[in-house]
């Protein structure tokens, strides 16, 4: 699937995907990249090393420190792929050096699929499981 580059990089992984919006702020833990946002689907589970599928960021601004942590910490997703990236994952992703890329239609990645994120060319590619 061809999107927008967001922030330049390779990276291949397992996705984990959510349906729902991520506040990063509050939403994840950033010493250990577990989810801990209380009702989200993927609470209690962890991001870090895997592609992370999600529509879209909400919360503060602090969200973008917080994607910042999570690298800087050893726990980040080693890619993030969105269908709308604004501008709190933005920030956090180019901080942190994560590839990103967003205008993916998102429904078409399942958990546990291997996706491989080519963001300098904007391009995912699914490797079904």
């Amino acid at each position: 699937m061809k999107g927008r580059t967001i922030s330049p990089g390779i990276a291949e992984s397992e996705a984990i995907v959510t349906t729902e919006p991520i506040g990063f702020y509050g939403g994840i833990d950033p010493k250990t990249g577990i989810v801990i946002e209380k009702g989200h689907p993927l609470k209690g589970q962890k991001i870090s090393g895997k592609i992370l599928v999600f529509p879209f960021g909400k919360g503060s601004t602090v969200g973008s420190y917080v994607i910042y942590g999570l690298k800087k910490n050893g726990v980040a997703p080693v890619g993030i792929i969105n269908k709308e990236t604004e501008t709190i994952v933005a920030t956090g992703v180019i901080l942190a050096g994560i590839p990103c890329i967003d205008h993916i239609e998102i429904d078409k990645i399942k958990n546990g699929d291997i996706v491989n994120l080519d963001a300098d060319n904007a391009i995912c590619t699914i490797k079904k499981i």
